[in-house]
């Protein structure tokens, strides 16, 4: 029998509570990119950015990101310290958005959206494990319910931005947008710390005790190089890629859209963007749920072919009323499948790889990411923003097309 996480001693109730306080804190790692998508069109207007700077911006940071997933996804794995880790992630995000205030050159900004990439990855290898094994039997809905804050903090970060930038300018909402995620990095840290020094060993079924941390450098070195021979985990893996980059491309040049072609203003681009992503948080849990009911694959594909359908309707759409109704529409089914897709990879990894087997998974999501808003961007300055929106329509086809071929696994349907 192999270790349970810090909090296995802890009843339904509080644990509960522990699955809404991390939600909380994936909202607000998610709050500060999602205010950046608001501010990079006032960004690029100062700076006299082109379409295609713009994109590297968020390129770099996704391929910060994608170069240290998979070290950040061992580490926890290796040391444990898991609200410690949380906790660092969470300050570690924010830091550099601070530090971007400041800044009136285009290599700054560069620099920081890396530091952006490398600190993000600690949080999804450390909460996702955690949740998927306090949860075992409703995994779906646990790992939804923590993708829904990320949905959340997706939705109003801009919406809160859009009123913000009414009376401040960019450099101080920035500024302002810092302290929620310092205050509940101290939270996480003293909380999660508490109920992982307060855990007990497990006594494992030689007669040995097992702490409640990491499993060791060693033995998670010894199982990646099987993890990835997992096909499970490769298929899954690639879909998320070739999923971020649409996600990330239609985030990046969506606000551009609106705000250019469509002539809305800063509150009108972030109530737009919290359409996009209050969809998806309604439908985050629904999706979670009946994935432990009927199956991950059927969920993850009527989603992914619902979301290319209306990504081609948009581009059809064009500068009309129908482009900003159907923004809504694909929020519903875009992001709804960012956490059945991780429960989906637990359900085929080795519990003691969690850690490791999201970072490979975001990882590869931060390849897509970096390359989405940067292709997006070249097509834009070639042949206009509408053209993006075809490009990402492709783009979930082929997400879809890898889960079609993805090998079923023994635990790919909840029992």
């Amino acid at each position: 029998m192999s270790a349970v996480t810090a909090s296995g001693d802890l009843d339904a109730k509080n644990s509960f509570a522990e699955v809404w306080l991390i939600t909380i804190g994936h909202a607000l790692t998610h709050w500060y990119p999602a205010t950046f998508y608001l501010l990079l069109p006032l960004i690029g207007a100062e700076l006299g950015l082109t379409y295609g700077q713009i994109g590297s911006i968020l390129a770099v940071q996704y391929a910060a990101g994608a170069v240290s997933n998979v070290p950040g996804g061992i580490l926890v794995d290796s040391v444990g310290r898991k609200g410690m880790l949380m906790a660092v992630s969470l300050f570690w995000i924010g830091l550099p958005y601070y530090v971007m205030s400041f800044t009136h050159e285009y290599w700054m900004l560069l620099t920081c959206a890396a530091l952006v990439g490398i600190g993000n990855n600690l949080w999804h290898p450390t909460a996702i494990p955690w949740l998927a094994r306090r949860f075992a039997d409703r995994k779906g809905l646990v790992v939804s319910l923590h993708g829904m804050g990320g949905n959340v903090g997706d939705a109003f970060a801009p919406l809160a931005a859009g009123f913000l930038l009414t009376a401040f300018t960019w450099r101080e909402v920035v500024v302002i947008n810092i302290l929620p995620g310092v205050v509940m990095s101290v939270l996480i840290f003293v909380i999660l710390g508490r109920i992982q020094t307060r855990a007990k060993p497990e006594v494992k079924s030689d007669g040995s005790s097992a702490a409640p941390e990491g499993a060791g450098l060693r033995k998670v070195l010894g199982g990646f190089g099987e993890l990835l021979k997992n096909p499970t985990l490769v298929f899954l893996s690639v879909s998320s890629g070739f999923r971020s980059m649409t996600q990330n491309g239609l985030m990046t040049f969506l606000p551009l859209f609106l705000a250019t072609q469509m002539g809305y203003s800063p509150t009108w681009v972030g109530g737009c963007m919290f359409a996009l992503q209050a969809a998806g948080f309604i439908a985050a849990p629904i999706a979670g749920h009946l994935s432990d009911k009927v199956g991950r694959r059927s969920i993850v594909m009527s989603s992914m072919v619902m979301s290319g359908v209306v990504l081609a309707m948009m581009a059809f759409a064009g500068q009309s009323n129908a482009f900003v109704f159907f923004i809504a529409v694909l929020g519903f089914f875009l992001f709804s499948i960012r956490a059945v897709l991780q429960a989906w990879l637990l359900d085929a990894t080795p519990k003691h790889m969690g850690g490791s087997a999201i970072g490979v998974m975001f990882g590869t999501q931060a390849v897509g990411s970096a390359i989405g808003p940067f292709i997006s961007g070249m097509i834009a300055d070639h042949y206009g923003l509408t053209a993006t929106f075809y490009f990402l329509a492709g783009t979930i086809v082929l997400a879809n097309m890898v889960v079609f071929f993805t090998p079923a696994t023994m635990h790919a349907k909840a029992a």
